[in-house]
């Protein structure tokens, strides 16, 4: 399974740059998923490329939703602004990460991963 986790407000490229490199740090999400960054959106015309504005979690066995929440708790909290993140599945079902504690962030999280199709 895949998700993305698509990064709030005018900074967005460089907020999924440091969350990449966050989650990158994470040895047990590392174990368990490929994290690649990308584009919400092709590039507009005229321009070089894309702006990278989501993280791609390719899910392997073992992923732990409760791994993915702390992670993005943590990692907010380094933030001065700390802007919400969105998991998203392919199917298009979300959850968006704001203002909520590491456990009900779990749960979010593992509501998503639970709701699968």
């Amino acid at each position: 399974m895949q998700l993305t986790l698509g990064v709030s407000g005018t900074a967005a490229e460089e907020e999924a740059r440091s969350l990449s490199e966050w989650l990158r740090a994470d040895r047990a999400i590392l174990r368990s998923a490929r994290i690649e960054l990308s584009a919400a959106h092709p590039p507009e015309q005229g321009a070089q490329g894309s702006a990278v504005d989501i993280v791609s979690l390719v899910l392997g066995s073992g992923f732990s939703a409760a791994s993915l929440a702390v992670a993005v708790v943590q990692w907010r909290l380094t933030r001065p602004n700390r802007p919400s993140v969105t998991v998203q599945r392919p199917d298009g079902v979300k959850v968006t990460i704001s203002d909520a504690s590491p456990e009900e962030v779990r749960q979010l999280v593992q509501h998503l991963l639970d709701q699968q199709p």
